[in-house]
C-alpha cells in the first residue's frame, strides 16, 4: 500500500469515526432527557467541528513550522526566541477555535 493511500485511509477513520460516535452519543442523550432540544444536536456538532478544524490547523501549521525552526536553529541558534513566537502564534489557531465552541455553546 502506497504512503497516499494509507494517508486517505487513516483520515478517513479519524474524520468519520469520531463523527459516528458523536451521533451515536446525542442519540443516547436525547433519550435519556427530556429537556434537549434538536438544535443543540447542531449546536454541539459545530462546536466539535470548530475545535477539530483548528487542532487540525495548528498542527498543520506546526508541522511547517517545526520544519523550518529545526533548520533555522541548526544554522543560527540565536533565532531561538523568533522560532517560539511562531509555535506560539499557531498554537493561537487552536484556541480561536476553543473560543468559537465556547460561543456556539453558549
Amino acid at each position: 500500500m502506497d504512503k497516499v493511500k494509507l494517508f486517505k485511509i487513516s483520515l478517513l477513520i479519524l474524520l468519520i469515526l469520531p463523527l459516528a460516535v458523536f451521533s451515536i452519543s446525542v442519540k443516547i442523550v436525547f433519550a435519556q432527557t427530556d429537556q434537549a432540544k434538536p438544535t443543540d444536536i447542531y449546536r454541539s456538532l459545530g462546536a466539535a467541528l470548530a475545535v477539530a478544524g483548528s487542532t487540525i490547523g495548528a498542527g498543520i501549521a506546526l508541522q511547517g513550522i517545526n520544519i523550518g525552526g529545526s533548520a533555522l536553529l541548526a544554522e543560527r541558534p540565536e533565532a531561538f526566541t523568533q522560532v517560539l513566537l511562531l509555535a506560539g502564534l499557531s498554537e493561537g489557531i487552536a484556541i480561536y477555535g476553543l473560543l468559537i465552541a465556547f460561543l456556539l455553546m453558549g
